[in-house]
């Protein structure tokens, strides 16, 4: 496994600092550009604001650290970008801020790696972009499991500005010919949240349904991300990212029977087989779950 320079987006938050660990202990070099830096012994900072255009091609073309300094060979190339900076959801900000921030953050950052020549992006899209998480009122999916060729939809400002950065994703890649992957990354869950969250949920299912029960180990997301930077050859390419089973203790048979009873089924399901689908990074990325929440929580 080759060893790469990465230019990280958002590693502070939940998601992307174990995302940035995780990368790190497979040893790559990461600088993370954030707003807030990132307490880790191993992990260079640089405070940039992805809506700076400006910004964005002078970090992206930026030592990482003093170190470098040392080499005498100017500044080194990046070898991928890894853009997971955003708002992270509806409700923290007014909603045309939120569409702002990570529509013209994430056509930023894509920008500059594109003509800066950095050949391996991925940026982080969402579950929501399947519209039913932040939909108003109780809405079904047209089908199930929800997998990447879903004709996505959301009425939300979050969930719409990750379609149109998939879009934008799409574009510079059919402009530069470059690996350009999105992740639709699922409910994060960190490690803690386990014992914290779950049993709360597992006694109240229906507080799942807008998630359709998904959820994505932070540390199997590291996995994911690190998979992305090493499958080669793509183009741009959408990919689930969430674990192999619901986060949930009922069957599939019963879920489905219970909170979504008027869905066609597109294909035979096992019986706890995640209904936000992670078939094709297991197929086309070799994903091999590491954290079902079964090796955390025992329920009966």
């Amino acid at each position: 496994m080759s060893k790469k320079r990465i230019f990280f987006t958002g590693g502070t938050g939940k998601a992307g600092k174990h995302v940035v660990n995780y990368l790190i202990e497979q040893g790559h070099k990461v600088m993370n550009v954030d707003l807030t830096p990132l307490d880790h012994p191993k992990v260079d900072n640089l405070i940039a604001d992805i809506t700076d255009s400006g910004q964005m091609f002078n970090a992206m073309s930026s030592y990482t650290g003093l170190d470098e300094l040392e080499l005498g060979n100017g500044v080194p190339k990046f070898d991928a970008v890894v853009h997971f900076a955003a708002v992270p959801r509806i409700l923290i900000k007014p909603d045309n801020e939120t569409f702002r921030v990570n529509t013209f953050g994430t056509y930023n950052v894509i920008e500059a790696a594109v003509k800066l020549g950095i050949k391996k992006i991925i940026i982080a899209s969402s579950e929501t972009t399947y519209g039913i998480c932040f939909s108003d009122g109780k809405t079904d999916p047209k089908v199930l499991p929800l997998e990447e060729d879903y004709d996505v939809n959301p009425m939300d400002s979050y969930g719409l500005s990750k379609v149109v950065n998939e879009k934008t994703a799409q574009s510079f890649q059919r402009r530069s010919g470059f690996d350009i992957y999105a992740l639709r990354i699922g409910n994060v869950i960190e490690p803690h949240e386990y014992t914290e969250l779950f049993p709360y949920y597992f006694k109240n299912p229906e507080v799942r349904r807008r998630n359709a029960f998904c959820y994505i180990d932070a540390r199997d997301l590291g996995q994911i991300v690190d998979l992305c930077l090493e499958k080669d050859g793509l183009g741009y390419e959408v990919f689930n990212a969430g674990n192999d089973h619901n986060g949930a203790v009922l069957p599939n048979k019963e879920l489905i029977e219970r909170f979504f009873p008027n869905v066609p089924i597109s294909r035979e399901l096992e019986e706890h087989e995640a209904l936000f689908s992670n078939r094709k990074i297991r197929e086309v990325l070799g994903f091999k779950e590491q954290h079902n929440w079964r090796n955390y929580l025992k329920w009966d």
